[in-house]
């Protein structure tokens, strides 16, 4: 590329940066990952989508994005395009967050699924976009203080995000000191282990939580390949990134793969707009008409 020809392309840049990020790219990029994913990114991301890839065009040692694009388009680029999907996927999340959710759990779900549960049922929970683990532990500890009999029954927690490199932490499950803050102090106290790291204090999920919780790589608009049905489903925050007929989509699958009685927990931002779910507390859903037996 010539030196005017780059300087032109340089003012169509939706981004000032290093490389040049045109609405060409931005466009080639977003369909790509809404495509793939279901996440759809506007044109105010552009920055965002810029920050965490031009990280991508460093390590590759790519010149632009044009030649960035052309990669995720080959059959070469089969490695990047996942890595790409996993820079752009958000993974914010905590401990206990949206704690009214596990308060619900603990008093109005955990008897009714232990009952089912010490009676020789299986019983199912499902973590959907899981992250770093935080969200599946927090549902195994307030079941493991709930019921400490739990891990002698059929009760098990399946844990599943898009990205490999956050269940690759989950799966580890050791988290600093301050991750762990929002954790009652009882329950972090009995049910995890305090380690030394040089100076810095870590905190390890206790093999009794470790062994209720299962995680998956999974995307949730791909192919679902879990038998059986859940007594619970977590999906929090995920859905505000889909647009609305996306949305709809997958509030009617969780609904299939639901049990009659089971609820669901939403994000704090969302709401479900469906004839499928109704309204059982804070961001709390339970089937309409009684779901699937």
């Amino acid at each position: 590329m010539n030196a005017l020809a780059a300087s032109r392309k340089r003012e169509e840049s939706l981004v000032e940066g290093e490389y040049a990020l045109t609405a060409r790219n931005f466009a080639k990029i977003t369909s790509f990952l809404r495509d793939s994913t279901g996440i759809a990114l506007n044109d105010a991301k552009a920055t965002l989508v810029y920050s965490r890839l031009a990280k991508r065009l460093r390590k590759l040692g790519l010149g632009d994005f044009d030649q960035y694009c052309q990669l995720i388009e080959t059959t070469a680029g089969a490695g990047e395009r996942n890595e790409m999907i996993a820079a752009l996927t958000t993974n914010v999340t905590r401990f206990f967050r949206e704690p009214h959710h596990f308060d619900h759990l603990r008093q109005h779900v955990a008897p009714r699924i232990m009952h089912a549960a010490r009676a020789g049922a299986r019983v199912r929970l499902w973590s959907a976009a899981c992250s770093s683990g935080e969200e599946p532990y927090s549902i195994a500890l307030t079941l493991l203080d709930a019921i400490p009999d739990v891990g002698r029954c059929d009760v098990k927690i399946l844990a599943t995000d898009i990205d490999p490199n956050v269940l690759a932490k989950a799966r580890a499950g050791v988290y600093r000191d301050d991750a762990t803050s929002p954790i009652p102090s009882a329950l972090r106290d009995r049910w995890m282990i305090r380690d030394r790291e040089g100076a810095e204090t870590t905190w390890r999920i206790c093999d009794e939580a470790r062994a209720m919780v299962s995680f998956k790589e999974l995307n949730l608009i791909g192919v679902w390949p879990m038998q059986g049905r859940f007594d619970v489903i977590f999906c929090r925050n995920v859905v505000i990134y889909f647009e609305e007929a996306t949305q709809i989509f997958l509030w009617d699958r969780f609904k299939n793969v639901l049990m009659r009685d089971g609820r669901l927990y939403i994000g704090h931002s969302e709401r479900i707009d469906s004839s499928a779910f109704e309204s059982d507390g804070l961001t709390i859903y339970k089937p309409t008409h009684g779901g699937m037996p």
